[in-house]
């Protein structure tokens, strides 16, 4: 991959692991992790390492990563701008394939202990080797009790907030999910801004999903980003602001059926993120 990317003058500054994605523990084929099996917990998180000092050798500097049991969650999908549609989610009015996933009921304090269990063993490799771990928060937010059984303590500020606590590390952090974290939020067009400066002061953003919603937490849809309601401009200036120095990128762009790929909503998003950037000076 850095080859290829080299060829073509582009830097890979993140990557994904080929387990820890954001899908149930029903499809998951590797989810020992969250769902606390070891040994194969074990084995996973040695493959993890390994993948940490792979990227350290060939000077890719993080790696994003999820710790879910039921995935993402939309209900539909709403009629937007044009011929697009829109991913809609509405708590009111989800109905769950089944009760449970295979993990059963699991509580909050049962996923901060295998979610613990993960950072005792994978940071201190992080810290060794200078490569950034970045967390996508749990999307999206579910009230309790729960969804199928599981109390997503990664899909509110709070417990963001907790996560970040749990190693002291420059290399333990977040895939800041602009969308994600502002379904957290009863108002997000007015307190995202203080959420971005909470974990961009701490120097906790290792990565920006530039993802607009309108709505808020249990009811929202996911828009183009210049028809949410969080003002795009601001949040540049406010991650300006804690002097954020990494990627900023476009994340679930609306669909439309002339556009099966969703290239030309993504390029759009692109566009976009270049105006606002240009707009407020370049970030650093």
């Amino acid at each position: 991959m850095q080859d290829l990317a080299a060829k073509y003058k582009i830097d890979v500054d993140m990557t994904t692991p080929p387990f820890l994605a954001s899908i149930s523990v029903d499809v998951d084929k590797h989810a020992s992790i969250m769902l606390g099996e070891s040994p194969q917990r074990d084995r996973d998180i040695d493959d993890f390492n390994t993948m940490i000092k792979n990227c350290a050798s060939v000077g890719i500097p993080a790696i994003k990563y999820n710790l879910q049991i039921v995935g993402d969650l939309r209900i539909a999908r709403t009629p937007g701008r044009g011929d697009s549609t829109y991913a809609t989610w509405r708590y009111s009015e989800a109905h769950p394939k089944t009760p449970l996933t295979r993990a059963g009921e699991v509580s909050g304090e049962q996923s901060w202990e295998r979610i613990t269990y993960f950072l005792d063993r994978v940071v201190p490799v992080a810290n060794q080797y200078k490569v950034r771990l970045a967390l996508h928060p749990d999307d999206p937010h579910i009230p309790p009790p729960g969804y199928q059984g599981d109390h997503r303590v990664l899909g509110t500020v709070e417990g963001l907030k907790r996560f970040i606590r749990i190693q002291e590390s420059p290399y333990h952090g977040l895939n800041f999910c602009q969308g994600t974290v502002s379904e957290m939020l009863e108002k997000p067009g007015e307190e995202i801004f203080d959420v971005i400066r909470y974990f961009g002061a701490r120097d906790k953003i290792f990565n920006v999903h530039f993802r607009n919603i309108r709505g808020h937490v249990n009811d929202f849809v996911e828009t183009y980003p210049d028809e949410g309601d969080i003002d795009f401009v601001k949040a540049i200036q406010t991650y300006k602001e804690v002097r954020y120095r990494y990627m900023i990128m476009p994340d679930h762009m609306p669909q439309a059926a002339n556009d099966p790929h969703g290239l030309q909503s993504f390029a759009f998003c692109y566009g976009y993120i270049s105006a606002v950037l240009q707009s407020v000076g370049e970030l650093g």
